[in-house]
C-alpha cells in the first residue's frame, strides 16, 4: 500500500521540482519503484516547464476531452439535416386525435427513451474487443431460451431456406394481425445465435411477462444453422433475392400481419440494400440493424491488411465462410461459374475476407450489372449498403458501437434520408453492448444485453403506433407450385416437407465456426 502520510509538497514558487523529487523518494520505496531514479522526474517536471504556451494548451485540451468523453455514456444520435431531406418524408404515426405525421427526430427520442440515457459496458469487459470476444464465447445456453417451429421452403433456383418461427401455433395462438419481427443473422449464423434469441425471447413473450406478445421468423440462409444446401450456390452480403422469396411466404401465410425487419450484422447490410432496392414496394414496414457493416470495401480491406488483431478477424470470418464452403464442395463444383473460383479459395492455407471478393465476383457473374466486377474491391463495393441508405423509404433505427473492433466507418449523414437514424453508442463491439446488473460484486454480476431494451422500444413503436397501409408489397402470385410476385417470374418459393420444433439453444452450429457474429 502507498505511504503518503509524511510527504509535503509545497507549490510555491520553483521549488515545485525539489518537493515534487522528495515526495517521489518517499513513495517510490514504499511502492517498489526503486528502479525508478529521482531525477528522472525532474527532467519531465522541467520540460514541461520550460515547454511553450501552445504545446501545454493543446495537452490541457486533449485531457479535457479525454475526461469528458470518458464521462458522456449517451449514445450519439445522427439524423439527416434540415438541408439533406427529399420530399419532406416523415413518420405517419396513429395517434388518439388522429393520423399524424412525426419527424424521425421526434419519433426516436418519444418512443425510445433509453437512447437518451447512458450505456455503461460492463467493467470486465471494457473495450470492444472483450465485448465481441465474449459475445463470441461465452455461455448464453441457459438464457432467452426460444421454441421454434422450423419450415423449409424450396425456391425456384432449386434452393432452401430455412424459416423458424416463434410461437409454435400448437403452444399459443396469437391473432392473425399480431405484428411478426422478421430477423436475418449474421455471417454463418442462424437462429440459435446467442444475439439472435436475445431479442426474440423478450419480443415474443407474452405482455403479462413483459414481452411485447409479437410473431417472430428468423431466415436461415442456404446451409445455415441445419438449412439443407440443394442447390449450386450459397448466400452473400449483396444477395437480397432469399430475403424477397422469404417475405413473400411470410406475406401469404400472414397477409393481415405488418412485417417488421430486424438485420445483425451481414444480416442488416441484407436488410437495408432489401429496403432500398424495394423503395416503397417493400414488404416490411420498417428496420432495425444493428452491428452493420455499412462499407464492405473498407471493412474488409481494413481487417485484411490491418495489424495482426485486425487480420485475426478478418481469418475468423474468413474461415466461418471458408468452412461452410468446404462442407458443401461438392454441390457448388457443379456451378460452372465457380469453376475458377472454388479451386483458388479451396488452395488457401489461411484465407482473408479480400480473397473473397472474387469468390463472390464469379459467383455473381452473368447477374445483370454486376457481371462488370474487374478490379479487386468491385464487389464489395457493389454489395456495401452506406451508399443505398438515401432510397430507403421506411422508418429504419441502425445502431452500432464506436469501439467495434470490425466496423469502423458509420455513414453519419445518413445517406441524407430524413427517415433514417444512427445510433452509435460508446462501447459495445460487435454486437455485444453487454452491461452489468446492479447487485452483487464485479466479477459475479451477471451480464445482458442492453441494446435489448431500445430495439424493443423502437419494435413497439412500430409495431403499435406506425400508420401502415395495406397491402404492402407487390401483389402476389401462382406460378404452379409457387409462391410468386407479379412482375418477377425468376423469383418464387414453396412449402417443402421437414423441419419441426426445437429450442433454439440446443441447435449446433456449423463444426468449425466460431459463432457470434
Amino acid at each position: 500500500m502507498l505511504r503518503i502520510r509524511n510527504a509535503h509538497i509545497s507549490y510555491s514558487g520553483p521549488k515545485i521540482i525539489a518537493d515534487l523529487a522528495k515526495a517521489t523518494a518517499q513513495v517510490a520505496p514504499s511502492a517498489r519503484l526503486v528502479f525508478l531514479p529521482v531525477y528522472v522526474l525532474q527532467l519531465v517536471l522541467r520540460w514541461l516547464l520550460a515547454a511553450p504556451r501552445s504545446l501545454k494548451e493543446t495537452i490541457r485540451q486533449y485531457l479535457k476531452l479525454f475526461g469528458s468523453r470518458r464521462r458522456s455514456r449517451i449514445p450519439r444520435l445522427y439524423f439527416a439535416g434540415s438541408r439533406d431531406t427529399f420530399g419532406g418524408a416523415r413518420v405517419p404515426v396513429v395517434s388518439r386525435c388522429g393520423a399524424r405525421r412525426m419527424s424521425m427526430r421526434d419519433f426516436v427520442r418519444s418512443k425510445c427513451p433509453s437512447l437518451l440515457r447512458e450505456y455503461r459496458p460492463s467493467r470486465l469487459l471494457f473495450n470492444g474487443h472483450l465485448q465481441t470476444a465474449y459475445g463470441a464465447f461465452g455461455d448464453f445456453s441457459t438464457v432467452d431460451r426460444v421454441v421454434y417451429d422450423r419450415k423449409l421452403i424450396r425456391l425456384v433456383d432449386g434452393g432452401t431456406l430455412s424459416l423458424d418461427f416463434t410461437p409454435p401455433e400448437d403452444e399459443r395462438q396469437l391473432p392473425d394481425d399480431t405484428p411478426i419481427i422478421v430477423a436475418f443473422h449474421g455471417l454463418t449464423g442462424g437462429s440459435n445465435e446467442a444475439y439472435v434469441r436475445s431479442i426474440i425471447a423478450p419480443v415474443t413473450a407474452p405482455a403479462h411477462e413483459g414481452g411485447l406478445g409479437y410473431r417472430a421468423v428468423v431466415v436461415n440462409f442456404r446451409g445455415c444453422a441445419g438449412t439443407p444446401v440443394t442447390s449450386e450456390q450459397l448466400y452473400h452480403c449483396g444477395n437480397t433475392d432469399d430475403a424477397r422469396q422469404a417475405l413473400m411466404y411470410i406475406a401469404r401465410r400472414y397477409p393481415r400481419a405488418r412485417l417488421i425487419g430486424l438485420g445483425f450484422s451481414l444480416g442488416a447490410n441484407v436488410l437495408i440494400r432489401y429496403l432500398a432496392q424495394e423503395g416503397d414496394q417493400s414488404r416490411l414496414v420498417a428496420g432495425c440493424a444493428l452491428g452493420c457493416p455499412w462499407d464492405l470495401h473498407s471493412v474488409s480491406y481494413k481487417l485484411s491488411n490491418g495489424a495482426w488483431l485486425d487480420r485475426m478477424y478478418s481469418r475468423t470470418l474468413a474461415n466461418n465462410m471458408a468452412t461452410l464452403i468446404k462442407n458443401h464442395a461438392h454441390k457448388l463444383a457443379k456451378n460452372p461459374k465457380l469453376s475458377e473460383a472454388l479451386p483458388y479459395l479451396l488452395a488457401l492455407p489461411s484465407p482473408t475476407l479480400w480473397d473473397f471478393d472474387t469468390y463472390y465476383a464469379f459467383e455473381e457473374r452473368g447477374r445483370g450489372d454486376q457481371c462488370s466486377f474487374r478490379s479487386p474491391g468491385d464487389f464489395y463495393r457493389w454489395a456495401s449498403s452506406h451508399h443505398v441508405l438515401s432510397d430507403v423509404r421506411v422508418p429504419l433505427l441502425a445502431i452500432n458501437a464506436d469501439d467495434d473492433p470490425i466496423v469502423r466507418d458509420f455513414p453519419v449523414n445518413v445517406g441524407g434520408n430524413p427517415l433514417v437514424a444512427l445510433v452509435v453508442t460508446r462501447g459495445g463491439g460487435h454486437l455485444g453492448w453487454f452491461a452489468s446488473e446492479e447487485g452483487g460484486t464485479t466479477f459475479w454480476r451477471r451480464r445482458t444485453r442492453w441494446v435489448k431494451k431500445p430495439v424493443l422500444e423502437w419494435l413497439r413503436a412500430v409495431g403499435e403506433d406506425l400508420a401502415v397501409a395495406f397491402p404492402m408489397g407487390r401483389p402476389l402470385c401462382t406460378k404452379g407450385e409457387f409462391i410468386s410476385e407479379l412482375g418477377r417470374p425468376e423469383l418464387g418459393c414453396k412449402e417443402v416437407e421437414g423441419g419441426g420444433k426445437f429450442s433454439g439453444e440446443t441447435l449446433p452450429g456449423i463444426k468449425g465456426v466460431v459463432s457470434g457474429f
